[in-house]
């Protein structure tokens, strides 16, 4: 086999000088990107400190942040390409990928829908880091707010993720969305107990308990004549966390029993009359 030695040097030599009339550009692409490095860090700092400094959501800053920094970084590389390679323009790019990213649109569905999702939840922040929220049939702390999904810790321990999408679109109900919240129970007394002095029970047990509000009062309402009581809804209001909520309403409805046991106030439960007729022959 007989190999063509000046083709082979003539092609080499044709490289070498490709490379050399390059290498100018090519200087310049890499210092773009370098450029672009730094610019995308420095705008990815600025933005967090921008979110801290107007009390938003930390996890916008560090979202949006990412955005921004990959946007830069897209940015750079595409300006760098068109420096090495002038003939290249980023709509040859968009071209090349445009059936290819109709598919990948389609695979990709739902995490771009998450993601979305996760901004606009960042942005309007219908609730916030440690906020007690109820999402259907999940009940809980909010630990962190993904681009993909948000974490609920559970009362009883359990970490629920919930996609962001489910999030957005569903009803979402904040329990600390305010500094006040109202409990309430509906106390039966008997037809024969006298309802002021039930109700004055009510109220002495209520504004002496601890961790109850006196701003709103609470209040006492007759709203039922019951099959075997009369119904007094009875409300009052607490701090807004669970672990205020339901240690006061168990040291309320304690004391009350105790206290209507003791002033011979009856707490009655469903009576059922059975009436037996004889039989005739």
């Amino acid at each position: 086999m007989n190999i063509d030695l000046g083709a082979a040097l003539a092609t080499l030599e044709g490289w070498v000088n490709g490379f050399i009339a390059a290498l100018p550009n090519l200087v310049v692409a890499i210092l773009i990107v370098v450029a672009f490095i730094f610019l995308a860090r420095l705008i990815r700092k600025v933005i967090l400190k921008m979110t801290v400094s107007k009390n938003r959501s930390a996890s916008l800053g560090v979202v949006i942040g990412r955005l921004a920094f990959g946007v830069t970084i897209i940015t750079g590389f595409l300006i760098a390409l068109m420096v090495l390679i002038p003939s290249f323009t980023p709509g040859q790019l968009v071209g090349a990928l445009g059936i290819s990213s109709i598919a990948i649109g389609f695979a990709f569905k739902d995490i771009l829908q998450n993601f979305l999702a996760g901004i606009l939840i960042l942005l309007t922040e219908p609730f916030q880091l440690g906020d007690q929220v109820a999402v259907g049939d999940y009940e809980g702390t909010v630990l962190n707010i993904e681009t993909r999904a948000t974490k609920i810790k559970t009362y009883d321990g359990r970490l629920v993720v919930i996609p962001n999408a489910d999030m957005f679109t569903d009803s979402v109900t904040v329990n600390t969305a305010f500094d006040k919240r109202r409990s309430e129970y509906d106390v039966g007394i008997g037809y024969g107990d006298d309802i002021a002095k039930a109700k004055a029970i009510l109220h002495e047990v209520i504004t002496s308990t601890d961790g109850v509000l006196s701003d709103p009062a609470p209040d006492f309402l007759t709203v039922e004549f019951a099959d075997s009581s009369v119904k007094i809804k009875t409300r009052w209001w607490t701090a807004p966390e669970i672990a205020d909520v339901w240690p006061i309403r168990d040291a309320i409805m304690s004391e009350v029993k105790i206290r209507f046991d003791a002033e011979g106030i009856d707490l009655p439960f469903p009576i059922r009359t059975v009436y037996l007729e004889k039989e005739t022959e």
